[in-house]
């Protein structure tokens, strides 16, 4: 077993940690209104264009763009309105030299016509004469056929995760289901002899278990399957044999507390027991959260977190939420660290040690500049509560010795 609390930076513990993972191929279809959230197994290739003809993009009169040209407010044009084209239908009429017919927005153009003037620049006169006001261009007002994607293109990338907009595109192209990568599923077992589930009244002593519910929804978010194992009690013997079990069922294990070095160090001894190579590292240069494990049994990653909830979370999507994101197939950045969500203006001081990554929970607000503004959190890494009144968080690098009020900061976000 490697030595104790040699640590490591954040981004060479996801690599160490990457090079004993493989994503799964596997592929299982689902139906598109399942599909929110998930990961792409495969690329989707659209089989046909959209849209599927010329249409207008404005209520107004489909024109031959030639014929209007010069018109303006003081020197209009006159063209004879010759119908109407009906929504939902592709319009048997040609547009003769000379006319124009009414078109809604989304109809289809008539043959003939190659733009669209807006009502607004038109009057529509007595007698059936339109009178024009404005000049247009070719393919004004007008998507033209395959203007959003053409048949034979990949509309979407495998290990894409997929948005509710991309299920839109996606009923667009006629598709009711989707390849996507197999959730993995996650066990996520919580220790302390303190701890006692949320239902339960503490008593003296004793304290809720935060940390099951909270890495359970953060990895559900991620697109895990994840399902909390209950409370063990501090004993190496209990411990491994809860792990070992979900270890059996699941793809992923994750135990919080128990991986401090003391006497109680129960987590690192259990997890070492699990299976070769064992113990990747023991201590993460990272703040909250240095006392860390990563672990491999076989292919399978195995993590012992901090039993604080802040120190828990921040590991969490440091480590283990980008790892359940490699074993979807998912893109996932060298070291792990997911991009920032912005920047912002930093409003004081950051403080930080050099040697280690800090991450600092901020609330964001509009400076009378208009730039956004990161106001510092200063969290105790046992207070959920401080955490979950901070929107968003920075990121000290691990060498800068700290952040100067008034520079510019990137933002990061927990999903």
């Amino acid at each position: 077993m490697p030595e104790l609390f040699t640590v490591v930076s954040p981004d060479e513990a996801f690599e160490r940690l990457r090079a004993r993972l493989s994503p799964d191929p596997r592929a299982e279809h689902v139906p598109l209104e399942h599909a929110l959230g998930r990961t792409l197994a495969r690329s989707i290739v659209a089989g046909e264009s959209l849209p599927a003809f010329a249409r207008s993009a404005m209520d107004g009169y489909a024109v031959r763009a030639r014929e209007t040209h010069g018109a303006s407010e003081g020197s209009p044009i006159y063209l004879r309105l010759i119908g109407e084209v009906s929504m939902g239908v592709i319009p048997e009429m040609t547009l003769a030299p000379g006319t124009c017919m009414r078109i809604h927005t989304g109809a289809a153009l008539p043959r003939g016509a190659d733009a669209v003037v807006m009502v607004e620049e038109t009057n529509l006169l007595d007698g059936g004469e339109v009178e024009v006001l404005s000049s247009v261009a070719v393919g004004e007002d007008v998507v033209q056929l395959g203007e959003d994607i053409t048949a034979g293109t990949t509309a979407l990338e495998r290990g894409h995760r997929l948005r509710a907009v991309d299920i839109g595109a996606l009923a667009a192209l006629g598709i009711t289901a989707v390849p996507v990568a197999p959730r993995p599923r996650v066990a996520v077992i919580s220790t302390g002899d303190e701890l006692v589930p949320p239902d339960v009244h503490p008593s003296p002593g004793e304290i809720r278990d935060v940390n099951g519910p909270l890495i359970c929804a953060m990895l559900q978010g991620a697109g895990a399957d994840a399902r909390h194992c209950g409370i063990i009690e501090d004993d190496e013997r209990h411990l491994f044999a809860a792990a070992a079990a979900a270890l059996a069922d699941n793809d992923v294990v994750v135990v919080t507390a128990g991986s401090s070095v003391s006497a109680r160090d129960n987590t690192v001894r259990a997890l070492e027991r699990l299976g070769a190579p064992g113990i990747l590292l023991h201590g993460v240069a990272v703040k909250p959260g240095k006392p860390t494990i990563v672990a491999c049994a076989g292919t399978k990653p195995v993590f012992g977190l901090p039993g604080n909830p802040v120190s828990a979370a921040v590991l969490c999507w440091r480590l283990v939420v980008p790892a359940v994101r490699f074993l979807q197939g998912a893109p996932v950045p060298e070291g792990g660290l997911p991009a920032p969500v912005g920047s912002a203006r930093l409003a004081q001081n950051v403080p930080s040690r050099s040697g280690r990554e800090d991450y600092v929970a901020v609330n964001l607000a509009r400076g009378t500049d208009g730039l956004l503004v990161a106001e510092p959190v200063f969290v105790r890494s046992n207070l959920i509560f401080s955490l979950a009144r901070a929107g968003s968080f920075v990121r000290v690098p691990r060498d800068a010795g700290g952040l100067r009020a008034g520079e510019m900061v990137e933002v990061y976000a927990w999903s």
